[in-house]
């Protein structure tokens, strides 16, 4: 899957490129999978904006993932692979032998029409789901779980993937995308292989049109604005920010450190990120 570029016929497709979906099988989503996701526009119960930059958007449908994997040694055939507008990944349609079906993040290499199980005896195949213990050293994984049976939350983003490093006394080491080093219970599933879609981080979007029909409004640099709405307005002429880089609330935006220092997965972190 790479990418598809776009002839200039008109001034939004001069540097437009998308991801070639051409292998894409998937025609709608499942509807009993579906449901209409809400649009707040970054506002909060009161209507007050609390996330900027997300406005108006095209309506969308929030496909339900599988990120639990609990229907253990019941083998799944790939029958669709699908789009889906709520993440950067895609998403691969699983039926299984009884007849269920659940959609799962679709791993790189996944074709329709694979087979796939979750389960301690599962093959080292992409797509299936087996607790840290089971995997060897060296492999890659995504989607793992903090928290043995609430669901995966680690390594879900397009071309992410993490790293069994090893066992140390009663925990799984685990190589983050970040790379950092964390324990893991070695009972918490996570799915071998790496997520697909890599290439949608190199993606042009060519127009703001494009940008809005996602929901994402213009940002304004700080230095553009006026000294009552920006810490770094004001200034004759193009006058840089003269200071730290602040938010608009005068907090650091850049550089300090926002972790809280008793927290409490602290001690599950083997090795910081570089």
């Amino acid at each position: 899957m790479g990418l598809k570029i776009y002839r200039p016929l008109t001034p939004g497709q001069r540097f437009k490129s998308t991801v070639d979906y051409s292998d894409m099988s998937g025609d709608r989503p499942q509807k009993r999978l579906t449901w209409i996701l809400p649009k707040n526009s970054g506002r909060s119960a009161s209507g007050k904006v609390t996330v900027r930059h997300q406005g108006g958007r095209q309506k969308r449908y929030y496909r339900e993932i599988d990120w639990k994997r609990d229907k253990k040694d019941v083998v799944g055939v790939i029958e669709a692979l699908e789009y889906d507008p709520n993440r950067s990944a895609n998403l691969a349609l699983v039926r299984y032998s009884d007849g269920e079906r659940r959609y799962i993040l679709a791993p790189d290499g996944l074709a329709t029409d694979a087979k796939i199980t979750a389960g301690e005896t599962a093959p080292l195949t992409a797509g299936n789901a087996l607790p840290l213990r089971a995997i060897p050293v060296g492999t890659l994984v995504h989607a793992v779980e903090i928290i043995p049976g609430k669901g995966a939350q680690m390594a879900r983003g397009a071309g992410t993937a993490a790293t069994v490093m090893g066992l140390e006394n009663e925990y799984a080491l685990v190589k983050l995308p970040s790379g950092e080093v964390r324990r893991f219970r070695p009972e918490a599933y996570a799915t071998i292989g790496q997520v697909g879609n890599a290439e949608w981080k190199n993606v042009e979007w060519g127009k703001a049109g494009r940008k809005r029909h996602r929901g994402i409004r213009p940002t304004v640099r700080g230095t553009a604005q006026n000294p009552r709405s920006h810490p770094h307005g004001g200034g004759e002429g193009r006058s840089g920010e003269g200071m730290n880089p602040k938010t608009p609330w005068g907090k650091p935006a850049r550089g300090k450190r926002t972790r809280t220092r008793s927290k409490y997965s602290n001690k599950l972190i083997a090795q910081r990120r570089k």
